[in-house]
């Protein structure tokens, strides 16, 4: 009987040789603070393995990590554990890092309201946020409306339990930006909604619209249904509908991306109705840019924008409590001035 061979040395791994932590004999740890750059072997692979691989944490540990916002790709916080990996890429996880909803919240703080006191708070509403819910909503959305982010920042601000009470007196459309007052009293509430009807209020938007827009005056009575499904005036003559005023001043001609024209305007609001200005400018055949709604009419060139572009620019009131003149101003987003400013830019040589 042979003798027995000696058993074979371990091998040995290169000196220079990078640890990625990708077998699944490496013992997994407690998360902590590390980063590390995505070795070719892990290119490709869902940031969940790669964290897991990388960290030496469990399967769990990796996804919490990155759905809580603690795993940064690069200088981003990425929070789908199923999004893909590069090599070469830098990956780090930070403990300490807020959750992306606490970041959100506290910017909103820092950039929704205006002003704010006992009886009135002003708001630079961002676009694609209803001003309310309208019950049709998941309980997300209606927790992502206006009303319901101002009452939570000011809940905070002002250690209140509970919600924090809040007044409508006015909306702007999901898509528009811009000023807006929400009354904190019901006399407030009361207050504001009498220079509502009176008008004395002042309200002045920011438009883009299609063509070359004139100076004028749009009066006209506005209806549920104009006939075709469609929210608009009613046919001349008839006083059916609520009295809708718009006040136009163009303010630059701007050419679109194919040289078709364009319109920055100012428009002020005598009355407030519902699309009040999207069905004025509409009507007169100059819709505003971006614009999905009131355009079925128009047959030229829609130039792109990657929303209806329209800002509530300046508010005036007067307070409630004294009645002393308040006056406000937010300039457009950078989505609008984006949009303005490629308008602006001259036509290339050549362009078709």
């Amino acid at each position: 009987m042979p003798p027995p061979r000696p058993a074979a040395p371990p091998r040995q791994a290169p000196a220079d040789a990078k640890p990625t932590g990708a077998d699944p004999a490496t013992p997994v740890r407690p998360p902590q603070d590390g980063h590390w750059i995505v070795p070719a072997e892990l290119d490709r692979r869902p940031l969940d393995g790669a964290v897991r691989a990388l960290a030496s944490v469990s399967w769990s540990d990796a996804r919490r990590l990155i759905e809580t916002g603690k795993v940064l790709v690069g200088s981003a916080v990425a929070t789908s554990p199923r999004r893909r990996v590069l090599g070469g890429e830098r990956i780090e996880v930070r403990l300490r890092a807020p959750r992306p909803e606490t970041v959100r919240r506290r910017k909103l703080e820092g950039d929704l309201v205006v002003y704010a006191d006992a009886s009135v708070v002003v708001v630079n509403k961002p676009a694609g946020v209803s001003t309310v819910p309208y019950g049709d909503e998941d309980p997300a959305e209606q927790a992502a409306t206006l009303d319901a982010l101002v009452r939570e920042v000011l809940a905070r601000r002002d250690r209140l339990r509970g919600r924090a009470p809040l007044g409508v007196v006015q909306r702007l459309d999901k898509g528009t930006s811009g000023v807006l007052v929400f009354a904190r009293t019901l006399a407030a509430k009361k207050h504001l909604a009498q220079q509502l009807r009176v008008r004395s209020m002042h309200r002045q938007y920011l438009a883009l619209a299609h063509g070359a827009v004139p100076r004028g005056t749009h009066r006209s009575y506005l209806v549920e249904d104009r006939g075709d499904g469609l929210r608009g005036s009613a046919r001349e003559g008839r006083r059916e509908g609520q009295l809708a005023v718009t006040h136009v001043e163009p303010i630059e001609a701007l050419r679109g991306p194919q040289g078709e024209a364009a319109t920055l305007v100012a428009c002020r609001l005598e009355t407030g109705r519902t699309h009040q200005i999207r069905i004025h400018l509409a009507e007169a055949g100059h819709p505003l840019v971006g614009e999905a709604v009131y355009v079925r009419d128009f047959r030229g060139p829609k130039i792109p924008a990657p929303r209806l572009m329209l800002h509530a620019a300046e508010l005036g009131f007067d307070h409630p409590s004294d009645d002393r003149p308040m006056r406000f101003e937010a300039p457009p987003p950078p989505d609008f001035a984006e949009v303005l400013e490629r308008l602006r830019q001259p036509r290339q040589k050549g362009a078709t």
